[in-house]
C-alpha cells in the first residue's frame, strides 16, 4: 500500500490554486509546461547544490502536477494529449530531479563505505532506472490488457494500491532529503524502495493475470 489514496484528498486542498489558474484563462496544459520547468529549474539547482531552493521548485512542480488535472476538469477540457503529457513530464522531473543530485558530486554511498565516487552515480542511475520502471509498470498493463475504463478523465489504474513506494514517495524523500541536507540518503533510498514496490507489482501481475 503506498500513499496515492491520498491524492484525492490533497487535490481538495488544492482547490484554491486550482480556481486561480481558472479565472487566469491558464489551460490545464500550460500548467503541465509550467511542472515540467520548475522541475527543469529544481534539477539546477540541486546540481548546484542549492538543495533548499531545489526542494522548494520541486514543491511547485509537484502542487502544479495535481492542479493541471483539477482544472481540466474544471474547465471540461480533458484530452488524451494532456493525460500523455502529464505521465510524461512526471518522469521527466523525477528523472531531472535525480540526474541533478548526481551532478552535483554529493557523496551519495562513498561517503559511507570505501567505494569510488563512481559508485555515487551508479546508484543515481538505479534510483532513476527504479522510478521509470515503477512507473513504466502501468502503461505497458494498459497497453497489453486492455485497460481502457476512466476515472475522473484517467484510465483506471489497477496498480494504484500495489507496490509500497510510488511517485508521491519519491518526491517526498526527495525535498525532505534535500530540506534535511541529506540528499545523498534520499537517492538510497529512493534507489532500493523503488526497485522493490516494482518487483511487487510485477509479483502481484504474475498471480492476477493469466
Amino acid at each position: 500500500m503506498n500513499i496515492t489514496a491520498l491524492r484525492p484528498r490533497l487535490i481538495s486542498k488544492l482547490e484554491p490554486i486550482a480556481d486561480f489558474f481558472v479565472r487566469a484563462g491558464i489551460s490545464p496544459n500550460q500548467i503541465s509546461y509550467l511542472s515540467l520547468l520548475a522541475g527543469i529549474c529544481c534539477a539546477v539547482a540541486f546540481a548546484e547544490r542549492l538543495f533548499l531552493p531545489g526542494a522548494l521548485l520541486l514543491l511547485v512542480s509537484a502542487i502544479l502536477d495535481l492542479v493541471d488535472g483539477t482544472v481540466a476538469r474544471k474547465k471540461h477540457c480533458q484530452t488524451k494529449f494532456g493525460a500523455v503529457i502529464d505521465w510524461v513530464f512526471d518522469k521527466y522531473v523525477d528523472a531531472l530531479a535525480l540526474l541533478g543530485i548526481g551532478l552535483s558530486g554529493v557523496a551519495v554511498v562513498s561517503g559511507y563505505f570505501p567505494l569510488p565516487p563512481a559508485a555515487d552515480f551508479a546508484v543515481v542511475a538505479v534510483a532513476i532506472f527504479g522510478s521509470m520502471m515503477n512507473t513504466f509498470i502501468k502503461p505497458v498493463v494498459y497497453a497489453e490488457v486492455g485497460f481502457t475504463e476512466r476515472v475522473d478523465g484517467k484510465i483506471h489504474d489497477p496498480l494504484e494500491g500495489v507496490g509500497f513506494f510510488g511517485r508521491p514517495e519519491t518526491l517526498i524523500a526527495l525535498i525532505v532529503g534535500a530540506v534535511a541536507g541529506f540528499p545523498g540518503l534520499a537517492v538510497i533510498l529512493i534507489a532500493v524502495c523503488t526497485n522493490i514496490s516494482a518487483i511487487q507489482r510485477i509479483a502481484y501481475l504474475s498471480r492476477s493475470l493469466p
